[in-house]
Formats: C-alpha cells, sequence, structure tokens
C-alpha cells in the first residue's frame, strides 16, 4: 500500500471524511429523534409504508451492485479482463423472473420472513428452517466482503490498520441497527448511491484529462487484452466466460432478489403489486448503466496506468487497491476529494451491513426463536429489541468474517464464491415449492440436504486444487518519477500500517501459467469446475432430488393452499390429466387483501418436522 503525505490537503480529507459520514448517518437516523419511531416490529422491518418508489428504486440497485463493485470492478477489469463484465447478462435476466414468478406468489400472503413462505407451503419447520438457515450464513458472508472493502480504502490512503477499521464500522453499524430500521437504511443507501455515483463520473473524467482524449479509454483496454467479450469457450474449468457468466449470475440474482429476505423485505414495504412490477422494471436500465460505470472507471483506470502498473511498481500490495491508489494520486490537487471517497465507501458498507443485518435478524427471530415455548407470548415490543440484540450480535460476527476475507484473491473472487455456493439450494427449494404441485416437505427436505452436501464437497474440494488463473501480463516500462504524484511514496514498515494478522503481502506481479484442467482426474476434475456454476448445480440437484422424493412419498390426502403455487402452475396442474388434486385455505395465511378465495376440500394442517 502506499502512503502519502498531502501537507495542507490531508487536514481537508479528514474534515471531508468525517463530516460525510457523520451527516450520512445522522439525516437518515434524523426521524429517529424527531419524527415517528418504530413502535412496532413491522414498521422497523417495513419502513412504516412511507418510502418513496424512487428511493426504492436506487436502494435495490444499491444493494444489487454492492460497494464492493467499486473497488472489485475496476481492479477486476485491471488485472483479468472484461469477462466478469459480462454477469450483467445474468442480472438482467433475473430481474423479470423475479417480477413475474416470485412476487406474485409473496406478496399478498401476509408474512414478515420470506421464509415462512416455505412453512406454509410444506407445512414443514425443518425446511423453513434449512433455507432460513442457507440465507442468514450467506448473508453473513457476503456481508465480510462489504465490511472489507472501505478497510482496503483506509489501509491503502492513509495506512489505517485493517483491524481498526473493522472495528470502526462494526460499532457503527451496531449504533446505526439499533437505532434506526429498514426506512432510515433506505434513506442512507440514497445518499451513498447519489455520492457514488458522482465520484465514478469525476473519476472517468479525470481519466480523460490523463489521457489527453476519450477514445483511449476504449481503444488502450482493447489494445492490451482487456475487453473480450462472447467468449464461448465450452469448457467449465474456464474461470469465467460468456456462457458461465450467464447462467452462473442468472441462478445467483434470482436466489439474491427472490430469495432473499433484505430484497424481498423492500418489496413488501412497497403499497400495491403494480409499484412493485414498476420498481423492478425501470430497476433495469439503472443496473445496466451503473454496473457499466463501474467498469468503464476500470478502463479509465487501466488507460492511465497501461505503462506504470503500480502493484508491478511496489506501490499498492493487493489487486483490490488500484481504484482507491487512483483517486489518492490523480485527485491530490483537489481538496477533500479523497476524504469525500473514503467517506462514501465507508457509508456504503455501513448501510449494506444494517439492511442486510436488519433481514438476517428478523429471519432468525421468526424462524428460531420464535417458535420456542418461551417467546411464544412475546408481545410486540420485546420482538423489536429481540431483533435488535441479535443483529448487534449478527455484526460482531461479521467483523470476524471481514478478516478472514482478507487472505482471500480479491473481494469480488471472494464474494462470487461465497455467493454461489450457497445459492444453488436456497433457490431450488423455492422454484420447487412455486412451480411442482406434488413437492412435499420430505422431497424439499432431501433435496435441500442432498444439494448442500454436494455443493459444498465441490466448493471445498475445489479450494484444495492448484488451478490458479493467471493475471494479464502488466507493464513498468513507463514508470518514471513524474508517473505518480508527489505526495505518493513506498509502503513504510511504521507500525501504522501493520494489520491484525501477519499474512504476507501479495507478490506484486507474478505470470502464473494456467493449469491444464484436462490433467486431472476424478475427483479433481469435479473440484476444476469454475464456482461460477455452483449455482445451478445446486439448484438442479435440489429440484430433481426433490421431484423425485416427492412423488416416491406422496400421499392421496396431501392438501395445500393453491395460493402457494404460481398461479399459471396451479392452473396447468388442474388441466392435466389423472386425479385431481385437493386444494384448501391455510388458515395459517393472513393475507395483507381480504380474497374470495374458498377451499375445495378440507384437510387437515398437522405440524411436520
Amino acid at each position: 500500500m502506499a502512503t502519502s503525505d498531502y501537507g495542507g490537503n490531508l487536514g481537508w480529507d479528514y474534515a471531508t471524511f468525517f463530516i460525510f459520514v457523520i451527516v450520512s448517518t445522522l439525516v437518515p437516523l434524523w426521524g429517529r429523534f424527531f419524527g415517528r419511531k418504530e413502535k412496532t416490529k413491522a414498521e422497523y422491518v417495513f419502513g412504516m409504508g412511507t418510502i418513496s418508489v424512487g428511493a426504492m428504486m436506487l436502494s435495490i440497485a444499491r444493494g444489487t451492485l454492492g460497494v464492493r463493485s467499486l473497488l472489485g470492478y475496476p481492479s477486476e477489469l485491471f488485472y483479468r479482463g472484461s469477462a466478469m463484465w459480462e454477469t450483467l447478462y445474468g442480472m438482467v435476466t433475473a430481474y423479470p423472473i423475479v417480477c413475474f414468478v416470485f412476487i406474485p406468489v409473496y406478496f399478498n400472503l401476509g408474512i414478515t420472513s420470506v421464509y415462512q413462505y416455505l412453512d406454509l407451503r410444506f407445512n414443514s419447520r425443518l425446511v423453513r428452517c434449512l433455507a432460513s438457515g442457507t440465507y442468514i450464513v450467506r448473508a453473513l458472508l457476503i456481508l465480510g466482503c462489504t465490511l472489507y472493502t472501505p478497510a482496503v480504502a483506509l489501509n491503502t490512503v492513509v495506512g489505517v490498520p485493517y483491524w481498526a477499521s473493522l472495528l470502526l464500522i462494526t460499532v457503527t453499524t451496531i449504533a446505526f441497527n439499533l437505532l434506526g430500521g429498514l426506512k432510515a437504511a433506505i434513506t442512507a443507501d440514497v445518499i451513498q448511491g447519489v455520492t457514488m455515483i458522482l465520484i465514478m463520473i469525476a473519476i472517468v473524467i479525470q481519466s480523460m484529462v490523463n489521457i489527453w482524449g476519450i477514445d483511449e479509454i476504449v481503444t488502450i483496454p482493447a489494445e492490451k487484452g482487456r475487453l473480450t467479450f462472447f467468449n464461448f469457450t465450452g469448457d467449465l474449468t474456464v474461470r469465467v466466460d460468456t456462457t458461465s457468466a450467464w447462467l452462473g449470475q442468472l441462478f445467483m440474482s434470482l436466489s439474491i432478489f427472490g430469495c432473499q429476505q433484505s430484497f424481498v423485505q423492500r418489496y413488501l414495504s412497497m403499497g400495491s403489486f403494480r409499484e412493485i412490477q414498476r420498481t423492478l422494471m425501470t430497476n433495469v436500465p439503472i443496473i445496466i448503466i451503473l454496473f457499466t460505470l463501474v467498469w468503464i472507471v476500470g478502463m479509465g483506470i487501466f488507460s492511465v496506468y497501461v505503462d506504470c502498473d503500480p502493484m508491478a511498481a511496489g506501490f499498492i500490495s493487493k489487486i483490490d487497491e488500484i481504484a482507491a491508489f487512483f483517486v489518492q494520486d490523480k485527485f491530490s490537487y483537489l481538496p477533500g476529494f479523497l476524504g469525500l471517497f473514503m467517506g462514501s465507501l465507508l457509508n456504503g458498507a455501513l448501510t449494506l451491513n444494517v439492511s442486510n443485518i436488519n433481514a438476517a435478524a428478523t429471519v432468525t427471530w421468526e424462524d428460531f426463536l420464535a417458535p420456542l415455548p418461551c417467546f411464544k407470548d412475546t408481545r410486540d415490543k420485546k420482538q423489536l429489541k429481540m431483533i435488535r440484540l441479535i443483529g448487534a450480535i449478527y455484526g460482531v460476527v461479521v467483523m470476524g468474517i471481514g478478516f478472514a476475507v482478507g487472505l482471500l484473491s480479491g473481494v469480488i473472487e471472494s464474494s462470487m464464491l461465497m455467493t454461489s455456493a450457497t445459492s444453488g439450494p436456497l433457490l431450488g427449494v423455492f422454484l420447487l415449492a412455486m412451480l411442482v404441485p406434488a413437492a412435499n416437505w420430505k422431497g424439499a427436505a432431501s433435496g435441500m440436504i442432498i444439494s448442500h452436501i454436494v455443493t459444498l464437497w465441490i466448493t471445498f474440494g475445489g479450494l484444495t486444487i492448484d488451478n490458479q488463473t493467471p493475471l494479464l501480463p502488466t507493464s513498468v516500462e513507463g514508470c518514471t518519477n513524474e508517473t505518480f504524484a508527489q505526495s505518493i511514496a513506498r509502503p513504510s514498515d511504521s507500525w501504522l500500517l501493520s494489520t491484525i494478522t501477519n499474512a504476507p503481502p501479495e507478490v506484486p506481479f507474478q505470470n502464473i501459467t494456467a493449469t491444464d484442467s484436462s490433467s486431472f482426474q476424478f475427483p479433481e476434475s469435479i473440484y476444476a469446475v469454475s464456482y461460477m456454476y455452483y449455482s445451478l448445480i445446486g439448484t438442479f440437484i435440489t429440484m430433481v432430488i426433490g421431484t423425485i422424493v416427492s412423488y416416491a412419498t406422496s400421499h392421496p390426502d396431501d392438501a395445500y393452499d393453491q395460493r402457494l403455487l404460481h398461479s399459471a402452475v396451479h392452473k396447468l396442474s388442474r388441466a392435466l390429466p389423472g386425479k385431481e388434486r385437493c386444494y384448501v385455505v391455510n388458515p395459517k395465511i393472513k393475507p395483507k387483501f381480504e380474497t374470495n378465495l374458498q377451499g375445495q376440500c378440507n384437510a387437515a394442517f398437522e405440524e411436520k418436522p
């Protein structure tokens, strides 16, 4: 990591940093002190129904990309090329599927936790707890990546130890979580989202100024092999190509947008189904623009440093530090900009942590603690306090995960691996519930358990083999004494730059030779499959095993509420030949709006395991 001495500008940067963090934290909490406070669990979880469509759109868009994208994707393009850019296809494809498949089923059920749906559909606490447990683990792992992101920037620019940054963000997150609910998190999302967009535009403009042109931002990366699209290799072991980017991200995005509490929580806070549809579909062009802008930032940074790679020159030690280093280097003339950049990253990690910890805590309470005998008659206000307490505990857990992320190869690689490994079983059981009328709790539980075992086996097996993807070559031939700002210096060994771990820094650059996957034997050949396919594999296994077991264990008296199936699937199942299934109105469902749906038969809803 580089160190710097801005002289007078350093004071401006510190002032801007603290002012931005304080303002962006206090504004969302204004209503907590001077407005109407959340008095019930529903108000805390769903934002009291006072969240505007525009704010919700920006919050969903920023939650889709995450704060780690500003540091991760530019470094991905700089050192690995544009292959991961094509994950955009999967994100865009997922939105209409979520809008017209998942949301129609959820909207009128009157549920707080999305995993209540599985309990209603399968009448099984086992299936519900398997799904919610999967979500909680995934949420905490991803939040560890998010928490680590601003720590990289602070360590790169001013040498703040990783442990100090992680501790600061964790303490602030816990305080924010205790004081505000979903509404406060979304307000903070809007502030941080607008700020990040302006910062990205400024970086692109500064890149154009440095290379004295507009076309060069595209032509230079293209000439150096950074822009390669529509690469259909047909090789499942390639880290990422067009096929794995699209399919892998599609299944990950469906699991996140359609089955993740933090997103469904946002959808259900809106007043009507039409409003949800409009918000989601309008979000598609917004996501395309924002996602593309992040990669253009990477193209601009690469164009500036094409002949002098800061990592190869020894000024930074991790690939994720390249964007923060650029801001430190090229904006040294602009007092306060560096502080704004770091403050925005810190605030971004904070708000994402709050909203996701809020969701994970809600799921933990609803699915694991509330059913226990000792909590059965807990009043609403006490439930709210319990959710906040659980959120505080999760904040500490996430901090521990953040330390572990620093040992992996980049925030994008880490987050993709964690998301893909945990998405398949979760998505599979929801699709099984909505689209397979014959599915029962035995099939759903069997499918999830087997899928988890296989996916985790492949994931941990993949970490045991040497299947490294080489970084693209960079150059230091153009490095001179004037390449970087005079305030930039190589890292020192001062106590301020040390971290809590003793992990050695990354080697500035190595021309790693890619491993020949054809030389692998079983089971190494399975381990070599790209992590981008893990979500697809997990979904497929869950649905196939779940369907087979359900048919094998079906009972003539099996019944469920037809509202828990997708309407098109229900109509199709009624039209198919064979014995007509029995549909009932589940008394556990308390819809938001009154319906005239009557059951066609009677059945007892006995509690299953």
